[in-house]
C-alpha cells in the first residue's frame, strides 16, 4: 500500500465524518461503505454521554467536525508532501499508548503512525475506548491492506518497536522509566493560553468563549489562561461570555463550579465570577474546571518573552495579534494536521525509525 492509497483512505475517512455534525445527523453517502458503518457511528454518538459523561453529543459531534475539516485531500497532501516517503524506513510497530480527556484526542497519533506506513497497537484511555475500534474496522473495509496493521489491547504492551505515550506529568515520569529503552515521544500536562490587549470586539470574545468552554475545558488546547494588561475592562470579557451560560445547566460541570467556588471563598481567594464561570488571579497555567486564570501584564514584548521561557508548558496562544505561530480566537480547538501536539514533529520522528 503505497501513500496515496493511505491518504485516499483517510480522505474518505474525513468525508464520512461529515455526516455527524452539530447542525444535524444527516446521511449524505449511501455508498456500501457508508451505509454499513452510518448507524454504527450514530448510535455510538448517542451512546458516549453514557460511558463517559463529560462527552456530551455536542462535544463528540465538535470532535467529529474538527476532523472533518483535517481529512481533506488536500490537507492530507499538504501535510505530507514536506516529508520524504520515498525510501521508507522499514515497517514497525508503534505502541500509542493515548489519553482521554476529549472525544477521539488519540486520533492524530494513530493517523500519523499509519499514515507512515507503519503498524500501530494501540493501548486506548478507558474514558475514550469506543469510538477508535469502529473507525479502524471503517479504514480496512475501505482497503483491506490496513488488516494486520491495527491492534488494540488492554493488556501490557509487547512486541513493539517505538513508543508514543501522552498523559499527565506524573504519569510521563512511568512511560520514560518504562519505555526510556525505546524511541519515544512521551507527552506531559500543556495548557492553552490568551493574550488580550483590550482592544478585541465582541465577536473576537465571543469566539474566546469557545476557546475556553468546547470540551468543559478538559484539553489541552483549551485556553485555561489569559494574559491582560493592567487596566483591562473585565466587563468587555463578561458581557461576551454571557453567551455560553447555559454551560452551567450541565449537571458535571456546576459540580465543579460550586466545589472550585467553595474552595476559593474557603480559602479566601478573591474571584471574579457570573454565575458559570470564576476569574482568579494565578501565575499557574492550568485552571480547575469553570475556572479561567488571569494574569497582568506591563507589555506584550514582556508576556511574549514569559511565553517563550515557559513555553513548555504551553500547547498553543491565541490572540488577535499577527505573531507568528499564535491561533486566531474561536480555532484552538481546530488544529491543522501539522499543528504538532507540544511542537514534536511526529511524522518526522515516524520517518526515521
Amino acid at each position: 500500500m503505497n501513500l496515496e492509497q493511505r491518504i485516499d483512505a483517510f480522505a474518505k475517512i474525513g468525508d464520512f465524518f461529515g455526516q455527524f455534525t452539530t447542525h444535524g445527523i444527516i446521511k449524505k453517502d449511501n455508498t456500501e461503505p457508508s451505509s454499513l458503518f452510518f448507524d454504527a457511528f450514530k448510535m455510538q454518538i448517542e451512546r458516549a454521554q453514557e460511558f463517559n459523561g463529560w462527552f456530551t453529543k455536542d462535544n463528540v459531534l465538535k470532535a467529529f467536525e474538527s476532523w472533518n475539516q483535517a481529512l481533506t485531500k488536500e490537507n492530507l497532501t499538504t501535510w505530507t508532501s514536506k516529508y520524504n516517503f520515498e525510501n521508507p524506513s522499514e515497517q514497525q510497530t508503534v505502541a500509542i499508548i493515548m489519553a482521554g480527556n476529549i472525544p477521539l484526542v488519540g486520533f492524530h497519533d494513530f493517523l500519523s503512525v499509519l499514515i507512515s506506513g507503519h503498524n500501530a497497537i494501540v493501548k486506548q484511555s478507558s474514558n475514550d475506548k469506543h469510538f477508535l475500534p469502529l473507525i479502524a474496522k471503517y479504514l480496512e473495509y475501505l482497503n483491506p491492506n490496513f488488516k494486520g496493521s491495527i491492534t488494540f489491547t488492554e493488556k501490557k504492551l509487547t512486541n513493539f518497536n517505538a513508543v508514543i505515550a501522552t498523559g499527565s506529568n506524573n504519569t510521563a515520569r512511568y512511560f520514560e522509566h518504562y519505555f526510556g529503552k525505546y524511541p519515544s515521544i512521551i507527552r506531559k500536562n500543556r495548557n492553552s493560553v490568551a493574550i488580550l490587549t483590550g482592544k478585541e470586539t465582541k465577536e473576537e470574545l465571543e469566539a474566546l468563549g469557545s476557546d475556553v468552554f468546547q470540551y468543559f475545558g478538559l484539553g489541552c488546547r483549551s485556553i485555561s489562561k489569559i494574559f491582560i494588561p493592567k487596566d483591562y475592562n473585565f466587563d468587555l470579557l463578561f458581557n461576551a461570555l454571557y453567551k455560553f451560560k447555559d454551560i452551567i445547566n450541565y449537571k458535571k460541570y456546576a459540580n465543579n463550579y460550586d466545589y472550585n467556588k467553595a474552595v476559593y471563598i474557603m480559602s479566601e481567594f478573591h474571584v471574579l465570577e457570573n454565575g458559570f464561570v470564576m476569574l482568579k488571579e494565578d501565575k499557574n497555567y492550568a485552571s480547575p474546571i469553570a475556572t479561567l486564570f488571569f494574569e497582568y501584564y506591563s507589555s506584550f514584548e514582556n508576556v511574549l518573552q514569559k511565553i517563550t521561557n515557559e513555553n513548555e508548558e504551553i500547547q498553543c496562544v491565541a490572540s488577535n495579534e499577527n505573531v507568528v505561530n499564535f491561533v486566531k480566537f474561536g480555532e484552538t480547538q481546530y488544529p491543522k494536521l501539522w499543528n504538532y501536539a507540544d511542537d514534536i514533529d511526529t511524522i518526522e520522528f515516524l520517518l526515521k525509525l
